[in-house]
């Protein structure tokens, strides 16, 4: 059996490890959908998609994990025609796995199974947590895979981050 899982991965960090090691112990194969891949450099949105693949399989490949691909979602941010969007990217998949109740709804109305997975204490791996932490100064580094810190610090991401939170204020 497949499963779906979507995030947007701004950046991969620990609590996204956790549920697809889950994922990938109970299904067949992995299908990670990288969501809104279309943006970039912004604030909600700081790494490129290809930014985003590297910190996956770096991370992924490093945990032994093999059972998985990757997929591009751009959004078009028309929910009633959204799964339909997934549907023509991605056709095979038996079971959607989020953790959000929006898309779990959006997947049930279109028949199709769907599941969450234990929280891995979403109150600190959260994305848009660890963006601010970067943006402040602030430890970040402990809620990310050693491969993904490393890339962000590759690519020049705490000043990227920092930069889009400056502009923002």
């Amino acid at each position: 059996m497949k499963a779906l899982f979507i995030g947007r991965f701004q950046p991969f960090h620990k609590g996204h490890l956790k549920v697809i090691e889950e994922i990938s112990k109970n299904f067949d194969e992995v299908i990670i959908g990288i969501g809104s891949s279309q943006y970039s450099y912004t604030m909600d949105n700081p790494f490129s998609s290809d930014e985003r693949i590297e910190m996956i399989n770096e991370c992924l490949k490093q945990e032994g994990i093999k059972n998985y691909e990757i997929v591009l979602i751009p959004d078009i941010h028309d929910p009633p025609n959204w799964v339909d969007h997934v549907l023509n990217i991605i056709s095979a998949f038996d079971v959607v796995v989020s953790n959000n109740e929006f898309t779990r709804e959006l997947f049930k109305e279109k028949g199709f199974e769907t599941t969450n997975t234990e929280l891995f204490d979403k109150n600190n791996f959260s994305g848009k947590k660890i963006r601010k932490l970067i943006a402040t100064d602030k430890e970040w580094e402990e809620f990310v895979p050693t491969n993904v810190s490393s890339i962000i610090h590759e690519i020049n991401g705490i000043e990227r981050i920092k930069d889009l939170f400056e502009k923002q204020s």
